[in-house]
């Protein structure tokens, strides 16, 4: 779990940086801060589940096995990019591993999920999906049909929704009329419960207990991780709609630097964790150079591949 936090956290601050320098267009939603609910969500499902991913969804990729060569490659619109370079940023999808894509419409992965599990129990193929989503995707109507027929039809599905406070600059206090989004469960006759989203081992347990029930047939599960991204809603994010001192009270609670002080409690050499952060760097500047000497996609072959003759 901190090797796979710190791998996300190491991969969106080297793309941010690449950003910076001109080696990667567009822009993309960092998922710096939140490490702890994607790998706390895949680490309690099985190799052969799925997930459904957001916007935001570097981190849930990397967290369900993606290669971070091939991301990165996507990132800078390289032919050996996941999508070929034509998805970018908000639609990688790495069906082999499970995850069914991300999406940069806010709330359609939710009925995609819902879609998959249906699937899933009609092949009776004891398969779960873990469906990823904003806390502003709650107040679209995917959300509420999706969970309604999940639950309807006891699908094996886990709705885990990401509360970091802000649907792009709207404040989740001002957006709701409840306490926890978790609540919203009672509508649908579903378990619900909220968790502390910067504590890796709160959301596995969570996923965990969710997943085990939607496989044995017991529906659907809505779980609200409590969480808080660090960078801006996006690349062109200015900031002005949150404190410096909000933000600073947040990066104490670090999802990485949690697990690091929890491992060096339980007798974990501390050369141990540097081994680990060294193999990461690793990774991440293979990844790059594997990026940057791609080939990118002819004119001929854009043109094949998004256009339908």
């Amino acid at each position: 779990m901190f090797y796979t936090m710190y791998l996300i956290r190491r991969f969106e601050e080297t793309a941010e940086e690449l950003y910076m320098e001109g080696k990667i267009w567009g822009t993309f939603h960092l998922y710096i801060g939140e490490e702890a609910v994607a790998v706390g969500g895949c680490s309690a499902l099985h190799p052969d589940d799925y997930i459904t991913s957001t916007h935001r969804g570097h981190g849930h990729c990397i967290a369900k096995g993606a290669d971070v060569k091939r991301m990165m490659a996507e990132l800078m619109g390289k032919k050996t990019g996941y999508c070929l370079g034509l998805g970018g940023s908000m639609h990688i999808a790495d069906v082999e591993k499970g995850n069914l894509g991300a999406t940069g419409i806010v709330g359609s992965a939710i009925p995609i999920a819902v879609g998959a599990a249906l699937g899933c129990k009609l092949m009776q193929t004891k398969k779960v999906v873990l469906c990823f989503f904003g806390d502003g995707a709650v107040n679209t109507g995917a959300f509420h049909e999706a969970v309604n027929l999940a639950a309807v039809f006891k699908l094996p599905v886990v709705f885990l929704c990401e509360n970091n406070l802000y649907a792009m600059s709207f404040p989740t206090r001002k957006a709701f009329a409840i306490r926890d989004i978790a609540e919203r469960a009672l509508g649908y006759g579903i378990p619900g419960l909220a968790v502390d989203g910067m504590d890796v081992l709160a959301v596995h347990e969570a996923v965990s207990q969710a997943a085990e029930r939607a496989r044995n047939s017991g529906g659907p599960t809505l779980i609200e991780a409590k969480t808080y991204r660090f960078k801006g809603h996006s690349k062109s994010d200015k900031n002005v709609y949150r404190t410096k001192e909000e933000i600073k009270q947040w990066m104490e609670r670090c999802p990485i630097k949690r697990m690091e002080s929890l491992l060096l409690e339980e007798g974990v050499a501390p050369s141990v964790l540097e081994e680990l952060k060294r193999k990461v760097e690793d990774e991440i500047q293979d990844a790059v150079r594997f990026g940057l000497e791609s080939e990118e996609l002819t004119l001929e072959e854009a043109r094949r591949l998004v256009y339908a003759e």
